[in-house]
Formats: C-alpha cells, sequence, structure tokens
C-alpha cells in the first residue's frame, strides 16, 4: 500500500463519517473537504493542542476499524500536521459523545454541520465554491478574528460574558452544547 493510497482511503473515511443525507440535501461538498484536509490546524491558545491530538488520533481510529495495523499507519499517514477537517471532525465526536442521547440518535454529522455553517462555510457545495472566500474563511478562524460571540468560528453562542477567541476550543465546544440544552 502506497502512502497515497492510504492517504485517500483515509480522506474517504473521514468524509464518509459526516456525510449525511440530512445536511448535504444531494450537493456534494468535495472541494471544501479537500482545501479543510489541506489546511493544518494551527492552534493558537494552548489547550488546543488537545484537538490537534485529537484529530489525529482519528489515523488510528481509521487504521482499527479499516484493519490497518499502527506501524502501517505511524509511517504512511501520521507524518503531517492534524488539518482543520481532522480537527472538526473529531470535535464532532467529542459533541456527539457529550449529548449523547437514544432517542434522538447519532448526531455527529449534525455537530459537524453547525460548525460548518457558524463558519459561513454552508453554501459552499462544489457547484458555489469559491476557493478565495473559503481560505478566508478558514484562516480567519485559524487566527481567531471572528467575532466576540464566535460567530465566523466554529461555535456561536449568544450573550457569551467571554470572548470566544480568547477562550480554547474545548471550553467553547462545553458552552456551546451548555446554551443548546438551556434553550
Amino acid at each position: 500500500m502506497t502512502r497515497e493510497d492510504l492517504s485517500s482511503r483515509y480522506f474517504e473515511w473521514l468524509c464518509g463519517i459526516v456525510f449525511d443525507g440530512r445536511y448535504l440535501k444531494g450537493r456534494s461538498y468535495s472541494k471544501l473537504f479537500e482545501l479543510l484536509h489541506s489546511v493544518d490546524f494551527e492552534v493558537v491558545i494552548g489547550m488546543d493542542q488537545n484537538r490537534a491530538e485529537d484529530g489525529i488520533d482519528l489515523r488510528y481510529r481509521f487504521g482499527d476499524e479499516q484493519g490497518y495495523i499502527q506501524p502501517m499507519i505511524a509511517s504512511l499517514i501520521d507524518n503531517v500536521p492534524c488539518s482543520v477537517l481532522e480537527m472538526m471532525v473529531a470535535l464532532s465526536f467529542q459533541c456527539e459523545n457529550t449529548m449523547s442521547d437514544p432517542e434522538e440518535g447519532n448526531r455527529l454529522s449534525k455537530w459537524f454541520w453547525t460548525m460548518i455553517d457558524n463558519l459561513g462555510l454552508g453554501s459552499m457545495d462544489d457547484n458555489n465554491y469559491d476557493d478565495e472566500f473559503a481560505r478566508f474563511v478558514i484562516f480567519r478562524f485559524l487566527n481567531r478574528e471572528y467575532s466576540s460571540n464566535g460567530e465566523g468560528g466554529l461555535f456561536v453562542i449568544n450573550n457569551c460574558k467571554y470572548d470566544l477567541r480568547e477562550v480554547e476550543i474545548w471550553y467553547q465546544m462545553c458552552w456551546y452544547l451548555d446554551a443548546t440544552l438551556n434553550i
């Protein structure tokens, strides 16, 4: 197996986790996903390194689920930093683990597409894809140049008493989920 083959299978696996007919409505987002996977997740606030590590852990989850041994994963695909896509998919798992509700079923895709919408990328399907705009949005998020309430970031929390640009992503997620429960 070559690095390219395994990388391609891993990318398809990542996309398959969050591609859900309820949210895609027949649209393709392959260009956006390719961009999200090509951009490194840059840690600005120290504890966000945990989000990067969660993303990298997905590589080994993929290996376990697909029957690839850890040394193969380590040598072929665990040689680059965590991508924005990996971090977001891993964070979606964290949201679902936190909010698990048997009556609702698996909502992992819901959490992922909520983040995509909050970033402002929900309309960026392949027919409406604007690479310059998508890059602007991603780097606005990475550089924490979004609004203090999180608008333009992953989680929007209206009337939040904290500036979300200065808070690690984990706390943003927890506060967002807490606000979601209190609606």
